[in-house]
């Protein structure tokens, strides 16, 4: 018996997730958002060890997925992946659109949250409190710090447009990813599907802005030049937007215009005929009263 699940019956599973997701409290939002940052992180400075050791950057892609495994197996809320999800419950109408807004919010923050305090506690580890520069691990987080921020100020308005096209082929992949977990029943083969189109995007060196919420903050505590207001208009804005474009539109709306699911207008006869059912009882016992 095999535990795959078709295309038709991921979209009806999307749908249902993305109504659970966009019903979350704000309390949850936040606490499964920063988990997401936080292990994501995690990855991240995984790979950063293993470039460090001299190892091929490809080693590091193929670990690289380990973080977003760990975050969809424990049900976290990573904003990049929501990107696409809700969408896809907004166009089968079960998830509002003021309900989406304050699902990407929430979730967005709590991402950065969890990022940036991994990268707090990462920057105090390998200094060891401060007190040491971080050795090539530190080296190579400062490098790409500003590759993803100084890089792009140097291009000017042909460097914040190469961000954004950058950050719509990395989503692309990341929502692929969240969808294709929905692919399979068993465990092994949820990581087996997630696992491949994570490692292809970052193994091409694409933006991620949550990410870069790790990178980008590690590289400046770590002495990189770089300015708030260089991070967040010269990668964190580019890079949202682009991943926003390529969930919407490339996944979540693309996947459901070929793949719609019933499950939504469905609910609506089963909620409706009873109510029906009970306006004619009513009118019928009050006919019968007056008959009396």
């Amino acid at each position: 018996m095999t535990d795959y699940v078709a295309p038709k019956e991921l979209m009806q599973e999307a749908v249902q997730l993305a109504k659970r997701k966009s019903d979350l409290p704000v309390r949850d939002m936040l606490i499964r958002g920063i988990l997401a940052g936080a292990f994501l992180g995690y990855a991240t400075s995984l790979v950063f060890v293993v470039l460090s050791q001299g190892l091929p950057p490809i080693v590091g892609a193929i670990l690289f997925p380990v973080g977003f495994v760990i975050l969809v197996l424990l049900g976290l809320e990573l904003v990049t992946g929501n990107f696409a999800l809700l969408p896809a419950g907004l166009m089968a109408g079960s998830v509002r659109m003021t309900k989406l807004l304050r699902n990407w919010g929430w979730v967005y923050l709590g991402n950065m949250i969890g990022s940036v305090l991994y990268a707090a506690l990462f920057y105090l580890a390998i200094t060891n409190w401060r007190t040491g520069n971080g050795g090539a691990i530190a080296d190579l987080l400062n490098q790409a710090a500003q590759k993803k921020t100084l890089a792009y100020v140097a291009l000017g308005p042909s460097g914040w447009a190469t961000a954004v096209v950058k950050a719509i082929l990395c989503n692309w992949m990341v929502t692929i990813g969240a969808v294709l977990a929905l692919a399979s029943r068993s465990t092994v083969g949820k990581i087996a599907a997630m696992w491949l189109p994570i490692m292809t995007f970052f193994a091409l060196g694409f933006e991620h802005s949550v990410v870069n919420m790790f990178v980008i903050p590690s590289g400046m505590m770590l002495g990189a030049p770089i300015s708030v207001g260089q991070a967040l208009l010269w990668n964190l804005l580019p890079v949202t937007i682009g991943n926003i474009l390529a969930g919407t539109l490339l996944t979540g709306m693309a996947l459901y215009a070929t793949y719609p699911t019933a499950a939504a207008p469905a609910a609506t006869p089963v909620q409706v005929l009873p109510t029906e059912q009970n306006e004619h009882q009513a009118a019928f016992a009050t006919a019968a009263g007056g008959l009396r």
